[in-house]
């Protein structure tokens, strides 16, 4: 079974079992999926896994952001939805890599491209994205960057 077939069927095991944030969540990113394959025009053949999880990957950066502003806007009744939200997307994605790991994997990827300064960010990033397979939160990973070039 292909990942969009597996969010399908957990879709209507939610809508069976009544659970309306998780089966609007998987409605919503199913939705995501069709547009994604329409854009792609593989309407027939489908997605590929990594495709669909890089959907999933954007999904998850729109809860994230929605979040840091309801929270901002002391809206905690709205954010807590986008963090249930949030927590069914994941459920689809590989395990993210810890941030010990992004860090050796950073100071891995700076030896390698003789980044010195804050101008060499940009190579630095685009080497942890190919070494982690977009495993990595690229907030957390910035952040990690920006720290060891300074």
């Amino acid at each position: 079974m292909d990942l969009k077939e597996k969010i399908q069927k957990d879709m209507i095991t939610a809508l069976k079992s009544k659970e309306e944030i998780k089966s609007s969540t998987l409605r919503m990113l199913l939705a995501a999926i069709n547009n994604g394959e329409i854009g792609a025009r593989k309407k027939d053949e489908g997605l590929s896994k990594e495709e669909i999880q890089k959907i999933i990957k954007s999904e998850t950066k729109k809860r994230r952001d929605s979040i840091e502003a309801y929270e901002k806007a002391n809206r905690t009744d709205l954010a807590e939805k986008e963090k249930k939200e949030l927590s069914f997307l994941k459920e689809y994605l590989p395990e993210e890599i810890s941030d010990k790991e992004i860090e050796k994997i950073t100071g891995e990827a700076i030896a390698d491209t003789g980044a010195h300064s804050m101008q060499d960010f940009g190579s630095v990033m685009k080497e942890i994205v190919k070494r982690t397979g977009g495993q990595a939160d690229g907030k957390k990973v910035s952040e990690i960057v920006k720290k060891l070039l300074n």
